[in-house]
This record gives structure tokens, C-alpha cells and sequence, in this order.
């Protein structure tokens, strides 16, 4: 597995470097006027290309290394390819939009549905249980419902890693986070070929962040979010499915602050009157940024830029610890990790409430 993982990293970040090197051009396609940029000059989108080249490398080599004899026991034979094949139709959407710009929402909304629907078919990934037992009494006799909630989860988790995506290391360090955290409790469970795709997966993105954090030279754009997205969506499933002893609560606390930035930002565009396809400005990374890291002074406006986006990141990560502690200490408690969710969503409805009224304490700017 660490073998493994030294590959991934290392192909992710030499891929990652020769972007930054030769494939810059097409940067000068994003425009200085989207609500969503807080960086200076034009910096390559094509992290996810490094972050796919990565992952699939390691996944071959053990691919190659189970057939060869398999000393680690990971047991990573040719359905290892069917997750790659997953993977395809998001990813290579998300890439496309960001070397073009021009691919619509709904188009890549189609694309990360194809992925689910290839999860399906090639995967066999079904959703059995929620852990309340009425609702899996209602899954148990309609098991279409099941296969819906994993088109939802495929198609719905890319997108809410492209809205979190917002400043350097935010949305690599919360998949390293969530990588780690789900390949600790399959191991728990005995599920080392789960673990070491997980475990690749943090490496390669790692190898991303080389070139990400803190310095921002290369973003991982829409192709990088829906690796994330797709890869984390499968183990999650992939991880309560196949072991009883998992609580499906267990990746929805762990996931709960993109999922929960995604329908909350759906709600407040909806209240607005605008649709949830449109970008804004309006994201709790994005408050963060504005109201609570506290301005820096050089006579440099690109270095100041620079400086107030890595600051912002650190919070969030904090942020997101506060979940994923607690869903690693009750990953089979399924009444303590509802509890959990509930005072997440209960805690960034009043903080961002704060930040809008300019109600943050002082030592939160410091």
C-alpha cells in the first residue's frame, strides 16, 4: 500500500509540474469578472489531469502487483478498472470545462449522472440501509431506491467538492481528510483493497498539493473536484455496503460540510430568487476569506491576494476536523453520528448568521 502510494504521489506531481511548465494557455480562458476568483493572474486548471494520472497509475501498478503475486494481500484485481471506468465520464467533463469554459452545468450534471448510473452497472453498489428502520424497511422492499440514492450520491458529491473548491489546499486537504478517515475504519473492518484506493487517493492528491498549497500555482479546477467527488462517493458506499458493522451515518458526518455547503447554498439562491447553477460569492469559505482573515500589508497587491487565500484554508480545515474526530470515534453508532450532523448544521447556520451581521469574536481574527 505504501508503495503504492509513493507512485500515485509522485505521478500526480510531476504531471502537476509539467502543467504548470508547458499547459498554462488555456488559464487566460477564466475571466478576471467571475464572483469566484480570489487569485491574481492566470494559473492552470488542469490539477485534475495530474490528480487522474496519479490514481491511475497506483490502481494499475496494483492491478499488476495482485496478479503477480500480491504480498500486501490488497486484492486489487480487475474491478479495480471498473472504478477507473467510473470515474471517466465526470472527470473528463470536468476537464473539459476547464480548459473551455463553455461546457453548461446541466451537461456536467449529465456526465456525473453517467457515472452513477456506471456504478450501478459495473459496480454493483446499492445503498441497503440508512440505519433507521423504517426507511430500511422502505429500502428492503423497494431496493430501486437504494440504486437511486447512489446515482444522488455520485452525481451530487463532485459538485459539492467544486463549491468548497474555492481557495488553495481547501478542497485537497478536506479529500485528504475524508480519504484517510475512511480507509482507517476499513481497515478497522478488514477491507484492505477499500483502504489501499483511499489510501492512493490521499497520496495523489498530496502529489497535487505539492504544486496547490501554499503558493497557488496550480488549481484543480472542476476535473480535480469530481475526482474527489466520484472516488470518495464509491468508497462511501462501497464501505456500508460490504460491511454490516459500518453506519451509513459514518460517511455522511465525515462528508457533512460540502454536503451541507451544497443544500444550503441551494436554499439561499432558491430565497433569492437565482438559480443554483449561477456562481456567487456568498460561500462560508468565501465570507471566511473576507471577514475574519484580517488583511495583510505589502506593497505587492498579488502577494497580498496570495497570502489572505492561504490564510482562509486553515479554518476550514479546523472546520472539518470538528466532524471528521467525532465520525472516526463513532463510525458504527448510528444515533451519536445523527446527533453529530445535527449540530454541524445547527453550527454553520449560526456562524455564517455571524459573519453576515459582522458578529465574529476578535480572537477568531487573529
Amino acid at each position: 500500500m505504501i508503495w503504492l502510494s509513493v507512485v500515485g504521489f509522485l505521478v500526480a506531481a510531476m504531471a502537476a509540474g509539467f502543467v504548470v511548465r508547458w499547459v498554462r494557455g488555456h488559464a487566460s480562458a477564466y475571466g478576471n469578472g467571475m464572483p469566484q476568483r480570489f487569485h491574481m493572474g492566470d494559473v492552470p486548471r488542469l490539477g485534475g489531469a495530474a490528480l487522474l494520472l496519479g490514481l491511475a497509475s497506483a490502481w494499475g501498478l496494483g492491478i499488476l502487483q495482485s496478479f503477480l503475486g500480491d504480498p500486501g494481500s490488497l486484492k486489487l484485481g480487475w474491478w479495480v478498472g471498473s472504478w477507473l471506468l467510473v470515474l471517466l465520464p465526470a472527470v473528463l467533463g470536468g476537464i473539459a470545462e476547464d480548459m473551455t469554459q463553455r461546457l453548461a452545468v446541466r451537461y456536467r450534471l449529465a456526465l456525473t449522472g453517467a457515472s452513477g448510473l456506471l456504478a450501478i452497472f459495473l459496480l454493483d453498489l446499492s445503498v441497503p440501509r440508512i440505519g433507521l428502520p423504517w426507511i430500511d424497511m422502505l429500502l428492503s422492499a423497494c431496493p430501486w431506491l437504494g440504486l437511486a440514492i447512489v446515482v444522488l450520491a455520485v452525481t451530487g458529491l463532485p459538485h459539492a467538492f467544486n463549491i468548497i473548491d474555492g481557495y488553495n489546499g481547501l478542497a485537497g486537504m478536506v479529500a485528504i481528510i475524508v480519504c484517510l478517515a475512511l480507509a482507517h475504519v476499513a481497515l478497522q473492518v478488514g477491507d484492505r483493497s477499500l483502504a489501499a484506493l483511499l489510501v492512493t487517493t490521499a497520496a495523489a492528491t498530496g502529489g497535487f498539493l505539492v504544486w496547490n498549497y501554499p503558493r497557488g500555482m496550480l488549481f484543480a479546477g472542476d476535473g480535480g473536484a469530481y475526482v474527489w467527488g466520484v472516488v470518495i462517493a464509491l468508497a462511501s458506499i462501497s464501505l456500508v455496503q460490504r460491511n454490516a458493522d459500518v453506519s451509513p451515518w459514518f460517511p455522511m458526518l465525515l462528508l457533512i460540510y460540502p454536503v451541507w455547503e451544497t443544500v444550503f447554498s441551494i436554499y439561499r439562491k432558491a430565497v433569492r430568487g437565482v438559480s443554483p447553477g449561477v456562481a456567487d460569492a456568498l460561500h462560508f469559505h468565501q465570507l471566511i476569506y473576507r471577514r475574519i482573515v484580517r488583511g495583510v500589508f505589502h506593497d505587492d497587491e498579488s502577494r497580498r491576494v496570495l497570502m489572505r487565500n492561504n490564510r482562509t484554508s486553515p479554518y476550514l480545515w479546523g472546520f472539518t476536523l470538528l466532524t471528521v474526530v467525532p465520525a472516526i470515534l463513532f463510525w458504527n453508532n448510528t444515533l451519536v453520528l445523527m446527533g453529530f450532523c445535527w449540530l454541524f448544521v445547527i453550527s454553520y447556520v449560526v456562524a455564517y448568521l455571524a459573519i453576515v451581521r459582522f458578529k465574529v469574536p476578535d480572537w477568531l481574527r487573529r
